[in-house]
């Protein structure tokens, strides 16, 4: 079987390093990518350009970790010359999807050639902002295996409260209305707006994105410390779905036909609790109310086990491979 030869052409920053906030992008490219033996990876950093000249012909596809480079954390080169004088596809996992709300996607399509797209989010959601001639697959990035393992086991954990953790929207109305006028899209609030619900409730824990510790690769720690944990987004399935489950926790998800959740392949009562803004206070209280419950630990382990074998980067990394295959 050929070894697909992959050239990733990145541009240093903050969200590619291993002690950012996140580390997601960090495990996927750099870590888990050298895992799969039907690929060889080579790295290309580079600064504001790069010359496809560098790579000799010698590879079967370019992988670049954003579509564009004026908004967020630049992550790749402001040009790559020579483009247009090679026949290797360009595979794209492109930036925070509604952010497109502030380019011109064609633009950037055209000026890196890209080929194909992939994100975490199901194909129905990226088509909502993106051309539906743009081709797009689904791969799952951000759960990386080694970092739950041996965490502490579901009976040592707090079983009072419920952990809530990442952003939350502001609650008064003008200020949103602001936000999202200034930011062409969505507001924390349009995303998080269950999530946020939710910390008003004096058994809910909360702890944000960056004032704690547990940040990146410490994030199973925080976890480990909950039986239960909340994943919940009201637009679209965020990392917080492949990384709550494999700490063992109890994971309350918010899965509607809004954020098309079921693609994550999880199961009510089976691997997780689905919530909506109808239940959730009677979803939480079931488990409060009763947490010693033996079917609350076996769910917990069910969810854990469909992420590992389902969700974790090793098979994102499949996905990818697949792609590849298809393109060339």
């Amino acid at each position: 079987m050929k070894t697909l030869k992959i050239a990733f052409i990145y541009r240093s920053c903050p969200s590619l390093s291993s002690d950012y906030f996140f580390t997601s992008l960090y495990n996927f490219f750099f870590k888990a990518l050298k895992r799969n033996k039907e690929i060889e990876v080579t790295y290309f950093p580079s600064d504001k350009t790069f010359d496809i000249a560098k790579l000799q012909g010698k590879f079967d596809a370019i992988l670049i970790p954003d579509n564009q480079n004026i908004t967020g954390d630049i992550a790749i080169p402001d040009e790559i010359l020579g483009l247009d004088k090679t026949s290797i596809p360009v595979i794209c996992k492109p930036g925070d999807l509604h952010d497109v709300l502030r380019f011109d996607p064609m633009h950037f399509h055209e000026k890196y050639k890209i080929d194909a797209y992939f994100e975490m989010a199901p194909s129905a959601y990226f088509y909502k902002y993106y051309p539906k001639k743009f081709k797009f697959k689904t791969v799952f990035l951000g759960l990386e295996p080694e970092l739950f393992q041996n965490l502490t086991p579901f009976e040592n954990r707090i079983k009072n409260k419920i952990l809530n953790s990442g952003n939350i929207g502001n609650t008064n109305p003008l200020s949103r209305m602001i936000v999202k006028l200034r930011q062409k899209g969505p507001s924390n609030y349009d995303f998080y707006k269950l999530r946020t619900l939710c910390n008003k409730l004096p058994y809910v824990d909360y702890t944000p994105t960056l004032q704690h510790e547990f940040i990146g690769n410490k994030y199973p720690l925080l976890l480990q410390q909950y039986r239960a944990s909340i994943a919940s987004s009201t637009i679209t399935p965020t990392r917080k779905y492949l990384e709550i489950p494999p700490a063992g926790c109890l994971t309350f998800m918010e899965i509607t036909e809004k954020n098309l959740g079921n693609y994550l392949g999880y199961k009510n009562n089976e691997s997780a609790i689905f919530i909506t803004e109808k239940n959730y206070k009677q979803k939480f209280k079931e488990f409060l109310n009763d947490p010693d419950n033996k079917i609350w630990g076996e769910i917990a382990q069910s969810g854990k086990n469909h992420a590992m074998t389902n969700l974790s980067n090793d098979k994102g990394v499949e996905l990818l491979v697949d792609l590849i295959k298809e393109l060339i």
